[in-house]
């Protein structure tokens, strides 16, 4: 028997969040999406999900720590699967602070309310935390 899941989805609007999210959708998991909504974002990608009744979506920034905490307690996920994550490189010399923001700072901040919704017993036994990104982000994989 498969047991059904609650993810909550960082960055999921981006190219590799909203296949996550599809594939979750149609193995019957409620997903719930949140996203700033910028320059990578595009929703379309979401377009075959955006009605479907287990999938909602949450416009908001992941450095914004009571919105992610609100999140946290009000959805209860069984797993976070965080992909948002600045990564064109060319933005990151004409932006920096975006980067920092997003990578370092969002990250902080869920991986704080997921510390958070651990020590408040809310959490199912097996949650589990999964941060994803590419090679753009924490630099070359290879030799």
């Amino acid at each position: 028997m498969v047991t059904m899941m609650k993810l909550l989805v960082t960055g999921g609007a981006g190219f590799i969040g909203s296949a996550v999210i599809r594939q979750a959708i149609a193995d019957g998991d409620t997903v719930l999406n949140v996203d700033k909504l910028t320059y990578a974002a595009n929703p379309e990608n979401l377009k075959s999900v955006a009605d479907h009744a287990n999938y909602s979506f949450a416009k908001h920034d992941i450095c914004d720590d009571k919105a992610m905490t609100k999140l946290f307690s009000e959805f209860r996920p069984d797993v976070v699967m965080h992909l948002a994550a600045e990564s064109h490189v060319d933005r990151s010399i004409d932006r920096p602070r975006d980067f920092i923001d997003t990578n370092i700072i969002g990250t902080y901040v869920l991986l704080e309310c997921a510390r958070n919704y651990l020590g408040s017993g809310e959490a199912p036994k097996n949650f589990k935390f999964h941060h994803i990104s590419t090679d753009e982000v924490f630099g070359s994989l290879g030799p």
